[in-house]
């Protein structure tokens, strides 16, 4: 059985964050995600508003780094949850549980809309599955990210 999602889309509102009674971080928030086709009789793409779930680091991390608006990436699986209202009918709800969050926009479109995001904080999160040795980087890039750095072992023929 296979049941994962991968969606993009603008958060509507600013994630929540709550605890549980046990201490246990939990987020939620909403996407709007357009659909690919338009409508045939007004010619608009519809926009589905889907709710997300985000546990433990996840939440946290969501919580810190993402604001209304943003452009964010979600991987994840859909769960449905029955409850009951306060009149006592049954109710249905589908949401995804986010594994996965990644940013969607750049860091200079998230300056440009107000958002912030403190250095190193672009790129995806979800918690670390076990722990690995750090691995040593082919080369050292100098600082500032916009400049690029010549490679000392070039001898100048193609592989090929």
């Amino acid at each position: 059985m296979l049941n994962r999602i991968i969606l993009m889309g603008r958060l509507t509102r600013d994630p929540e964050l709550r605890h549980t009674q046990t201490g246990t971080p939990v987020a939620s928030f909403s996407l709007a995600v357009d659909r690919d086709f338009k409508d045939k009789s007004t010619g608009e793409k519809s926009t589905d508003f889907i709710d997300i779930v985000a546990w433990r680091s996840t939440a946290e991390f969501v919580s810190r780094y993402f604001t209304k608006g943003r452009m964010a990436v979600v991987e994840g699986r859909l769960q449905l949850r029955d409850w009951t209202d306060r009149d006592g009918n049954k109710r249905r709800a589908a949401e995804v549980v986010a594994d996965n969050v990644y940013f969607g926009d750049s860091k200079r479109d998230a300056e440009s809309a107000g958002g912030y995001a403190p250095a190193g904080a672009y790129g995806g999160y979800s918690a670390p599955s076990a722990p690995a040795a750090p691995a040593a980087p082919a080369y050292s890039a100098p600082m500032g990210g916009d400049q690029f750095a010549d490679l000392s072992d070039d001898d100048g023929e193609l592989p090929f």
